[in-house]
């Protein structure tokens, strides 16, 4: 029998998922099938239920419901309870197993796919959401000099920082001027309304890189304002992508894919 998974979100058929798994699936030899699940945003559950019942081995969570996944699963990974919300699903005869791998995806992409590794550097971390709360705590176990949560709300910054006992550092936009970070990541969905950031100057150096957990066609409105600012090197979050999709292909199947021919597929 062919194990079935898929992506649910609103919106959701958009999503490269389906042809990174197949991708993943033809490369280790696993007999799965993965599609689109789109979901009203008042019926998640009943959603979840109904793949369930029809036989889903997982799914893969995206906004707006990785906060209600993390309340629907029966387990937590400790990386899903620290970050309160699930990216991956698996459903066994113990009940529902949910994790978060959207910080392990960062982490790979940063560290071993760009060199660009965390240990000992100044990194900054903008966005006080749920992106930025899903990989504040594979970030610090790179071990990072410092790492600063910026967000254009403060209170917001002070509240998630508090939430991470204090050890991470929350800041205003306005506070950051001058502090040159080594590392910029944008949580924030900014770059998906082609909105600017507009964070001070001083906060990109020549060697520093901008990174976008957003992708698109081409340079992100945020690459570019890194890129103007001074930053050495911009990446986008195509490379975390499919980083987290195969660690969850390795939380469903027990096999670690890899990810580089992928990825050059996808930028093909």
């Amino acid at each position: 029998m062919t194990d079935r998974y898929a992506v649910i979100g609103n919106p959701v058929t958009h999503s490269k998922s389906p042809a990174i798994h197949a991708a993943f699936a033809r490369e280790t030899g696993e007999d799965i099938d993965y599609a689109t699940l789109p979901a009203p945003l008042d019926a998640f559950e009943c959603a979840v239920n109904a793949f369930r019942s029809g036989g889903g081995k997982g799914l893969n969570v995206t906004l707006p419901f990785k906060q209600q996944a993390a309340r629907y699963a029966t387990r937590l990974s400790p990386r899903a309870r620290a970050a309160q919300a699930v990216n991956t699903l698996r459903f066994d005869a113990d009940g529902v197993f949910g994790d978060n791998t959207d910080g392990a995806g960062l982490v790979r992409d940063l560290r071993d796919a760009l060199g660009m590794p965390i240990g000992g550097k100044r990194v900054l971390l903008v966005g006080a959401g749920g992106a930025a709360r899903g990989v504040i705590e594979p970030l610090l176990a790179e071990g990072p000099a410092q790492l600063v949560l910026a967000n254009r709300t403060e209170t917001r910054a002070m509240e998630l920082a508090a939430a991470f006992g204090g050890r991470i550092v929350a800041a205003s936009f306005p506070s950051l001027a001058g502090g040159r970070f080594d590392m910029v990541i944008n949580a924030t969905s900014a770059s998906l309304r082609n909105d600017h950031l507009h964070l001070p100057a001083g906060v990109f150096g020549p060697g520093s890189l901008g990174y976008d957990m957003m992708y698109g066609k081409g340079e992100t409105v945020f690459m570019a304002e890194a890129r103007a600012a001074g930053a050495g090197r911009v990446a986008d979050g195509l490379g975390m992508l499919v980083e987290q999709a195969a660690e969850s292909f390795y939380v469903w199947r027990g096999v670690r894919p890899r990810t580089a021919p992928v990825l050059a597929q996808l930028r093909g």
